[in-house]
C-alpha cells in the first residue's frame, strides 16, 4: 500500500517536470514565431563592411622595405545613442583606451559656443590599425555595459555604438633619407577616403601598379550589433592590394654609395655628387645615388629644390667624356685607323673666332693617345673625316638626345644638334668633345655600357620586377630597348683606349689594383645666359671588371663643385672608392696576382718619368751652362 502510494508520488511529479518542460516549449515557439514576423527581422538592415586595399610596397634587393603603406582610422558616435546616465562613463572610458585627456574627449561633444552637439562627431583621426582594433574592442564591451541606447524605441535591435571606420591611407618611410630622391614622395587625395598619390620617382613612375586595386566589401543582412551575417544571401569582394615593387638595389650598398658622395661634396663644396652602377649586360642598377637627398614623410621647404630626380631631369654639357663616342663613330665608318698617329700641334684657328686648343701640347698622338690625353685637335680633326649626318645618327646610336627609358617619373631627352649643322667645323668639332649639345646622367650610363658589352648599350632598370599581396611575381614594363650602338670590334678598340686612360691618362685616380678599369673623365665650363663662366661640372664615366665575368658600368657626376673641379681630384677617385665599396659588398673579386702586377707596373712608371724629368733638367741645366 505505502509503495503504491510512492509511485502515484513519483508519476505527479513527472507529470508536472512534463508539464513544465512543454510549457515553457510552447512559450519559446510563440516567442520564436513573433520574432520572425517582427521588425528585428523584417526591418534588419543591409550593411556593407569594407576592407581597404593599400598601396603596393617598395622592397630593396635585400629585403628592406623602404615604402609602405597602412590604414588610418577614425572614430565617430551618434551622440544620441549614448545613455545620458552613463555619458561620463563612456568620456572615462574612451580617454583611457585612446590615451586622450577626458577634458579632451569631452570638448568634442560641444561647438565652439559651448552648446550640445546632436548627431554624429568626430572623436579622434589617424588612429593606427592597434589603437582602433583595441577601440574597436571598447564598443563592444560598452554595449555589454548598456552604455548605448536604440535610437528608435520601436526597433530596440538597432543600437548605434561607438564606429571605427577606415580614414585614410599613410605612406611610412623608415630608412627616411635613403634610396631618395629616386623613390619620390605622394601627397594624399581629398577623397572622403584619402589614399596616397605618386608624385615623383619611382612612386610615379610605378604608380598605376603601386595603386590599390580593389578594396575588400561583404555585403549582407546585420545583427544587433550591424554586423553583416554570412549566409547565402550575403556577398563578399575580395581584397587586392597593389603590387610591390622589388628594386635591383640593396640597401647597404646604396648607403655605402650615399656616404662616398657625402665626403665628396663636402670636399668639393658642390651643389650635388651623384653616382650610378649598373650591370654592363642587364642594365640592372645596383645603386644610383646622390648627396641631395629628404625624408619624404617630413618635407620640408628647403627641399622643394631636391626634390627631382636629376639623374634624368638634370640636363647639361658632358664636356670630354663625349670623346669616345665620337671616336667611336669613327671607327664604325672606317675613317681612323687607330694605328696611324694625328697630327695635332698646340692650337687648331677653325674660323675667325673659334680657336681649339689642348690642355698640353702634343705635336701628334695616336687615335688612342688621343682618348687618353683628352685632345679636343684630335678629336675634332676625327670629327671632320664624318659627314653632318653620320655624326647625328652616331651619336644617336649611343642613346644621347632621346631617352634612356629609365624607369623613374620624368626623363628630359636633351638634344644634338641637326646633322645640317654638324656638316660646319665649329658645330662638328664643338660637338665632339663635349659642347653645343644636352644631356641626362643616365643617358650617358646607358651609352658608356656599350664599351663593356661588345657594342650594346643595356636600358637602365631601376625595379627588377612586381609582386602581388599572394606572393606571384610579374615583369616590369619597358618602353626602350636596348642600342647596338657600336660594332664589338670598335667597342674592345674603344675599351682598350679606356683602360689606357685610367693606366696612363687622365684617369688615373680611378685605378685600382686587381680589377680590369677603364674610363674618361670630364670637366666642362658651365653656359649661363648664353655665355661660358667660371663654374664648372665633372664627370668620370668608365667600367670595372674581374676575371669571374662581373662587369659593371660606373658613373661620377659632380654638379658645380667650387674648392677643386677638375673631374681628375673629384669624380675619379670617387669613382675609385665606389669601386672599394662594390668589392666589400662581393659585387668583385680582386685578383691578387693581377695586383701585385698592377703594383708594379705603377712603380715602374713612376721611375720612368722621375728619370724622364732628370733628363729634362740635366739637359735645362747643360744648355744653359748650370753645373
Amino acid at each position: 500500500m505505502q509503495e503504491n502510494k510512492m509511485i502515484r508520488y513519483r508519476s505527479a511529479i513527472l507529470l508536472l517536470l512534463f508539464m513544465g518542460i512543454f510549457l515553457l516549449f510552447f512559450i519559446f515557439l510563440i516567442n520564436l514565431v513573433q520574432k520572425v514576423s517582427s521588425d528585428d527581422v523584417l526591418n534588419c538592415k543591409v550593411v556593407k563592411l569594407e576592407n581597404k586595399a593599400v598601396r603596393g610596397k617598395i622592397i630593396s634587393a635585400d629585403n628592406f622595405i623602404v615604402a609602405y603603406s597602412s590604414k588610418l582610422f577614425r572614430a565617430e558616435i551618434n551622440t544620441r545613442s549614448i545613455d545620458p546616465k552613463k555619458k561620463n562613463l563612456f568620456i572615462k572610458l574612451f580617454s583611457i583606451y585612446s590615451g586622450m585627456s577626458e577634458e579632451e574627449v569631452s570638448s568634442k561633444f560641444v561647438d565652439k559656443s559651448g552648446k550640445a552637439k546632436s548627431g554624429y562627431i568626430y572623436l579622434a583621426d589617424n588612429l593606427d590599425y592597434r589603437l582602433a582594433s583595441d577601440l574597436k574592442s571598447l564598443s563592444y564591451k560598452m554595449m555589454k555595459l548598456k552604455i548605448f541606447r536604440p535610437l528608435n524605441p520601436k526597433k530596440p535591435h538597432i543600437i548605434h555604438a561607438l564606429d571605427i571606420v577606415p580614414f585614410s591611407e599613410n605612406r611610412y618611410f623608415p630608412h627616411k633619407k635613403s634610396l631618395t630622391p629616386l623613390i619620390g614622395y605622394v601627397r594624399k587625395t581629398a577623397e572622403k577616403y584619402r589614399k596616397s598619390k605618386g608624385l615623383k620617382g619611382l612612386e610615379r613612375a610605378y604608380s598605376s601598379y603601386l595603386l590599390a586595386e580593389q578594396d575588400g566589401k561583404i555585403e549582407g543582412k546585420s545583427d544587433s550589433l550591424s554586423t553583416p551575417l554570412l549566409n547565402g544571401e550575403s556577398r563578399e569582394t575580395k581584397r587586392v592590394d597593389g603590387l610591390n615593387l622589388h628594386l635591383n638595389m640593396k640597401l647597404s650598398f646604396q648607403r655605402k654609395v650615399e656616404k662616398v658622395l657625402d665626403e665628396m661634396k663636402s670636399q668639393a663644396s658642390s651643389q650635388e655628387v651623384m653616382a650610378a652602377v649598373m650591370d654592363s649586360q642587364t642594365g640592372q642598377l645596383l645603386a644610383l645615388a646622390s648627396s641631395e637627398r629628404f625624408d619624404p614623410a617630413h618635407i620640408q621647404q628647403k627641399d622643394v629644390n631636391i626634390l627631382n630626380p636629376n639623374f634624368s631631369e638634370y640636363l647639361y654639357e658632358p664636356g670630354s667624356v663625349m670623346k669616345p663616342f665620337t671616336m667611336a663613330i669613327a671607327l664604325d665608318h672606317h675613317k681612323v685607323n687607330s694605328r696611324k698617329p694625328i697630327k695635332l700641334g698646340g692650337k687648331l684657328v677653325v674660323s675667325k673666332h673659334y680657336t681649339i686648343s689642348d690642355d698640353d701640347y702634343f705635336k701628334e698622338l695616336m687615335p688612342k693617345g688621343i682618348i687618353m690625353y683628352s685632345s679636343n685637335i684630335g678629336i675634332a680633326k676625327i670629327a671632320w673625316r664624318l659627314s653632318g649626318k653620320e655624326l647625328y645618327d652616331g651619336w644617336r646610336g649611343f642613346g644621347l638626345g632621346r631617352p634612356s627609358g629609365i624607369d623613374l617619373s620624368k626623363e628630359l631627352a636633351g638634344r644634338i644638334k641637326r646633322p645640317y649643322l654638324l656638316k660646319y667645323k665649329v658645330h662638328a668639332a664643338n660637338t665632339a668633345y663635349g659642347y653645343g649639345l644636352l644631356v641626362n646622367f643616365m643617358q650617358l650610363i646607358k651609352a658608356y655600357s656599350a664599351f663593356n658589352n661588345d657594342g650594346i648599350a643595356v636600358t637602365p632598370k631601376i625595379v627588377e620586377k612586381m609582386s602581388d599581396q599572394h606572393g606571384k611575381f610579374y615583369q616590369t614594363p619597358q618602353t626602350v630597348a636596348s642600342l647596338q650602338a657600336c660594332t664589338p670590334k670598335t667597342a674592345n678598340i674603344v675599351k682598350d683606349m679606356l683602360i689606357g686612360t685610367v693606366n696612363r691618362g687622365t684617369g688615373t685616380a680611378a685605378q685600382y689594383d686587381g680589377l680590369e678599369v677603364g674610363g674618361k673623365t670630364g670637366t666642362a665650363h658651365i653656359s649661363e645666359r648664353g655665355r661660358y663662366v667660371e663654374k664648372y661640372h665633372s664627370s668620370f664615366f668608365g667600367f670595372v671588371n674581374d676575371k669571374f665575368g662581373h662587369k659593371y658600368t660606373i658613373g661620377v657626376f659632380v654638379i658645380k663643385p667650387q674648392k677643386v673641379y677638375f673631374a681628375s681630384q673629384t669624380a675619379a677617385p670617387t669613382f675609385q672608392k665606389i669601386v672599394g665599396k662594390m668589392v666589400e659588398e662581393n659585387y668583385l673579386v680582386v685578383d691578387h696576382a693581377l695586383a701585385k702586377k698592377d703594383l708594379a707596373k705603377r712603380k715602374a712608371m713612376r721611375e720612368r718619368k722621375r728619370a724622364a724629368y732628370l733628363r729634362k733638367i740635366k739637359a735645362y741645366n747643360k744648355e744653359h751652362g748650370i753645373e
